[in-house]
């Protein structure tokens, strides 16, 4: 594949030539003149849900967290260092992938993008600088050098991304799309799932109200690369390969479990191996529904923690909401200059 120019004076700007890739446009954000308008419509609801994360008191968090028994302190670290890997290496890598995407809409979008996920790492250091001892400050960031199935995970990952930089070809940029999705899509919610329910016993509630408003931002990069997969699919015929995506999820799941397993098991309560096996396959089912491919799992048709909605929900200023479990936006924040929604 070819980076993009950073400027193509010789490029074509027109709604009938732009691409998602392997396009030719000049590269000036002509915002008036839009191909993909769902990029010109999440532009402005990622605009509107802008935020910082002191504005949350932690104080009883601190107090909450001396209180949890051993095996919730354990999980809380172990994924509070695994958020911290998924927002890092995305904040790295989604300008990488900027750098070959040649619809300026699309590009100003994954900018933003960027600037979330530095917020979400920001949010991590204020949770963890808030609630937990000095002395086991430093323990939550290098987890992954003593913990071997969290190195497994996060290498994983980073070597899809890294196999790109290393040869920029159309096979491995695939991936590495493919790679981003499984991230936005299905890594995060397993972690964010053992948040709302330590919040559905009163328990750690500022630390939940923080994890909302990740989850919020992070909906709307699934929706991204969700719509990106798909143009390009439709686009370019044979870029992406079925067989890759079902291998890339099976692997992904199954580490998605493990890891769940490794760091929760069976010792929180509303938490088991079941669930979690249930909860994970269903979810890969349904973000394989959404860009048009057969579910992998057979059965996998029912949410296991759908009576924690309530705590995922959230209601943003200008009654911005999103459901993560249904991985549909409901309502957005939109200017008055656009008419109607089309939900993905």
């Amino acid at each position: 594949m070819d980076r993009k120019k950073l400027f193509n004076p010789s490029g074509s700007d027109s709604l009938s030539d732009r691409r998602i890739i392997k396009g030719d446009s000049t590269n000036i954000f002509n915002l008036n003149n839009v191909r993909y308008q769902w990029a010109n419509l999440l532009y402005r609801n990622m605009m509107g849900n802008f935020w910082i994360p002191e504005k949350i008191d932690l104080t009883q968090d601190k107090n909450d967290y001396e209180n949890l028994t051993d095996y919730e302190k354990e999980a809380y670290d172990g994924i509070l260092s695994f958020l911290i890997f998924l927002d890092s290496i995305q904040t790295n890598n989604i300008p990488n992938i900027s750098n070959y995407i040649t619809a300026p809409e699309v590009s100003l979008i994954l900018s933003i993008q960027t600037f979330q996920e530095a917020v979400h790492s920001q949010s991590y250091q204020y949770i963890i600088e808030s609630i937990l001892p000095k002395e086991k400050r430093n323990m939550i960031y290098d987890k992954w050098r003593e913990d071997k199935i969290l190195f497994e995970r996060n290498s994983y990952i980073a070597d899809i991304y890294q196999d790109f930089l290393n040869q920029p070809n159309d096979e491995n940029f695939s991936k590495a799309l493919i790679a981003d999705y499984l991230l936005e899509a299905v890594y995060f919610y397993n972690g964010f799932n053992f948040f709302y329910l330590l919040a559905s016993r009163n328990r750690m509630m500022g630390t939940s109200d923080i994890i909302k408003l990740i989850n919020r931002d992070e909906l709307s990069h699934v929706v991204i690369f969700q719509q990106m997969i798909k143009e390009i699919r439709d686009e370019n015929p044979g870029f992406f390969k079925d067989e890759i995506f079902y291998e890339m999820f099976e692997k992904a799941v199954e580490q998605e479990i493990v890891w769940t397993n490794h760091i929760i098991g069976n010792q929180i309560l509303g938490i088991t191996e079941e669930t979690t096996e249930a909860y994970t396959k269903w979810l890969a089912n349904e973000r394989l529904k959404s860009i048009g491919l057969k579910p992998l799992y057979d059965g996998f048709v029912k949410n296991p923690y759908k009576h924690l909605e309530k705590f995922a929900d959230t209601e943003g200023e200008g009654n911005v909401k999103a459901n993560f479990f249904e991985g549909t936006v409901t309502s957005y924040n939109m200017s008055s200059s656009i008419e109607g929604w089309e939900e993905f």
